[in-house]
């Protein structure tokens, strides 16, 4: 069975340590004293872990027509041999480690999801930002379904939200597969994530309900394995205000007996304000909380969508 808490890989750095190449870090105190209170961490250090020291000679990707290689910034060092195999080896590891996510360093030629510069090859101009980490990309390589985000973006209200919305609902769906599930599991899995997915991608989730409906007929291993993959891809595609507008409208049909005209109407004009822009997610949220507190739906009740993420990370606090 898989750990309580979800278990995220993060470039060490990140954590405080003292591992970059200058002998210094880049501590993140949201990822250590907010996320860090919900999750294990698992740290790496991709350059050091492959045998350079700290402190130690900067490194640099250079351009080349087999693909990027990794050379320290001075001395021409190259070091792509090394990278390449410690991170293909580490990326086993850490798949055996059943992650939940990855925080990787932004910039970096080892960590970096993105934007990494890439310097041209004879030495002259400006370096390209088209490149990813060889660490990076081993990684991602390996494990595709693996939410990663770099901890720059992490300062992205949106970004941030929807990375540990994934962070999380990989981890539930490692443990719904180490449960050893039938098809009627994994009716009651997409049922349960059923606003989650639309408020995120609708069609995507349609597809994955199409899916679901041969869980009695298709080799059922393939299906989860198609079934995870597309699960993940949909809590991938951004959630707008529209698309949790019409959740949150989708909520309120299930409140329809319970409330009295001007409690809907109140809800509505939430729903209207939030859509707009002028307040945050969680005021309508709270709001049918407290409705749903008072008039409870089993539906209602087995959605992932009321609670994706412990509460107090306040993600949908953000206007």
């Amino acid at each position: 069975m898989p750990d309580a808490r979800p278990r995220l890989g993060i470039s060490a750095c990140l954590l405080g340590e003292a591992v970059r190449f200058d002998g210094q870090h880049k501590h993140d105190g949201f990822l250590t004293g907010t996320l860090g209170d919900y999750v294990t961490w698992v740290s790496v250090c991709p350059e050091v872990e492959a045998g350079m020291g700290t402190p130690r000679e900067p490194v640099r990707l250079v351009d080349r027509p087999e693909g990027p290689i990794m050379v320290g910034v001075n001395s021409g060092d190259d070091w792509t041999s090394r990278m390449r195999t410690f991170s293909a080896d580490r990326a086993d590891q850490l798949a055996a480690m059943d992650l939940d996510g990855f925080v990787l360093k932004k910039d970096s030629p080892s960590c970096g999801m993105e934007r990494v510069r890439v310097y041209p090859s004879s030495g002259e101009g400006s370096p390209s930002r088209d490149g990813r980490g060889l660490f990076a990309a081993a990684l991602l390589r390996r494990l595709p379904l693996l939410p990663a985000e770099e901890e720059g973006r992490l300062n992205d209200p949106g970004l941030r939200e929807n990375f540990i919305e994934r962070i999380f609902a990989y981890h539930r769906w490692r443990r719904f597969l180490a449960d050893d599930p039938g098809p009627g599991d994994l009716v009651a899995f997409h049922t349960a994530h059923k606003l989650a997915l639309s408020a995120h991608d609708d069609q995507r989730y349609r597809a994955l309900g199409r899916l679901v409906a041969t869980a009695g007929s298709a080799d059922f291993d393939q299906l989860l394995d198609a079934y995870g993959e597309g699960f993940m891809e949909a809590l991938r595609a951004p959630a707008t205000r529209k698309k949790h507008a019409n959740a949150l409208y989708h909520l309120l049909g299930y409140l329809k007996d319970a409330l009295d005209a001007e409690d809907r109407q109140e809800l509505v004009e939430l729903i209207e304000r939030y859509r707009t822009g002028q307040v945050p997610l969680i005021v309508p949220m709270t709001l049918f909380q407290h409705h749903f507190r008072r008039h409870p739906d089993e539906w209602v009740g087995t959605q992932t969508y009321l609670a994706p993420y412990p509460a107090e990370l306040m993600l949908r606090n953000h206007v």
